[in-house]
């Protein structure tokens, strides 16, 4: 057995790891990087980037099929297929290329290829070599999709978020199991450019929201344009070339599933029961927020792996929080979270939810149909909720408004900035503009008088 000691172990080179290496070498710690595949950001690979690639063609011919009522004559629109997964994979590649970059600038003497095993609280084992870490070890292994048993029958036609970027052509029936974010953004991306798609999810809620008003809201919009069916379980079966879905009420054959059933932390290679670190029941390890310290170990996690947060920009702050307090760094504060399904229009969350308000809080409501800059543009379906407590101060917001990403933006650095509400109702807010709904909510919040 060949031993090597370092002062920081990184496992995992996504974007939680990339950036766990660079903070832990910028304070001076001799760092080892592991990892067992090609390197690189689920983001860019197979999530963030590529859905955007799809939804932003399906959003284009979308709006050309919708520009009649303002006075423009567009005929027939056609859907070039093989152009336009040749675009999305061609751009992809290239974000992909951008994260590589960072990876193949780590000296190679500092990456370990190969999968990570743990040996005791501060070693892991590569193969035949064991390296000790003097200062921490940060776990950033990221996650996969759940393909749920009950799909076996018919696993040939189930795609994941890793595999559905690869298709040639598109399917005349998709189903997709799951109304969460994933879910509804490629369902709504692949009925935008003529697929015939149906939802299905045991719940009642579109894209996590808890705000019963937001998600009459979200499924009054979205459902306009996707056959959605909430509340039921779904069971599949094989009908020939093709998949039967069938749960209490009716029944369907669709070509493709796509299951967007959830991501599990990538822990189980890793032998966590080796470290002594506390887990929950899902075998995840417990950790601290602000210093992403698993208990009083020398073991940090980040990233998806944690399954706290699983969204990129998390996903970097907590690698280079891990990194850096295992080089010897502070713990840091914890921002608002922020929540974005790029559906149309967006489903946002920021800050404390609907469900986790106290009793007295208070609710500004702001509706889509009232706001001018909305409906010059053709929208009058969604809305804003924004929460405060008693005394006003902001705590958080569910929105569903057309790019609503940017309200979520002002509204998560309103909450770090512990502004109340009627201090947010009068900042600067331009007319006529989407974020004037922000303003309306917040004065309702408040109590003030338009």
């Amino acid at each position: 057995m060949t031993d090597r000691t370092c002062d920081v172990i990184v496992i995992g080179a996504g974007t939680a790891g990339l950036k766990a290496y660079k903070a832990a070498t910028a304070r001076g710690a001799d760092t080892v990087i592991i990892e067992c595949g090609p390197g690189g950001s689920t983001c860019t690979r197979v999530g963030c980037m590529p859905s955007k690639l799809l939804i932003a063609a399906a959003r284009t011919a979308h709006e050309a099929r919708g520009a009649n009522p303002f006075g423009v004559k567009t005929g027939a629109v056609e859907i070039d297929v093989p152009a336009m997964w040749a675009r999305l994979r061609r751009e992809r590649d290239r974000f992909v290329d951008s994260v590589l970059d960072d990876y193949h600038a780590i000296p190679a003497s500092q990456v370990v290829h190969g999968t990570a095993r743990f040996d005791g609280p501060d070693a892991v084992r590569v193969g035949e070599t064991r390296i000790v870490a003097r200062g921490g070890i940060v776990i950033a292994t990221g996650a996969r999709p759940v393909v749920p048993d009950s799909l076996d029958p018919v696993r040939d036609l189930v795609h994941t978020h890793e595999t559905i970027f690869e298709l040639d052509t598109l399917p005349r029936r998709l189903a997709v199991l799951g109304a969460g974010p994933l879910g509804l953004e490629l369902a709504q991306a692949f009925a935008r450019l003529g697929v015939a798609v149906s939802v299905f999810d045991p719940g009642d809620t579109l894209g996590g929201l808890s705000d019963p008003v937001a998600n009459d809201a979200a499924i009054d919009a979205i459902s306009s344009e996707i056959d959605l069916h909430l509340g039921v379980e779904a069971k599949a079966e094989r009908a020939g070339n093709a998949a039967r879905l069938t749960w209490d009420g009716g029944e369907i054959e669709v070509d493709l599933i796509l299951a967007a059933t959830g991501r599990k932390p990538a822990l189980d290679t890793l032998d966590l029961a080796t470290t002594g670190i506390a887990l929950d029941d899902h075998g995840t390890p417990l950790f601290d927020e602000a210093s992403r310290r698993c208990g009083d170990s020398r073991i940090f996690i980040a990233g998806d792996a944690n399954a706290w947060r699983p969204v990129l920009h998390e996903a970097a702050r907590g690698g280079q929080i891990a990194g850096d307090v295992a080089a010897g760094g502070a713990p840091r504060r914890t921002l608002p979270s922020l929540a974005i399904a790029f559906t149309e229009p967006n489903i946002v969350q920021v800050g404390t939810g609907f469900t986790d308000l106290p009793e007295d809080a208070r609710i500004g409501c702001a509706k889509v149909c009232d706001n001018g800059r909305a409906t010059a543009d053709g929208h009058d379906q969604g809305v804003v909720r924004l929460y405060g407590d008693a005394d006003g101060k902001l705590m958080g917001a569910s929105i569903v408004v057309p790019e609503g990403e940017h309200l979520g933006h002002l509204v998560a650095l309103a909450l770090d900035r512990d502004m109340d509400a009627a201090t947010f109702a009068n900042q600067a807010w331009y007319h006529p503009t989407i974020e004037e709904l922000l303003q309306s909510a917040a004065r309702d919040l408040a109590g003030i008088e338009d």
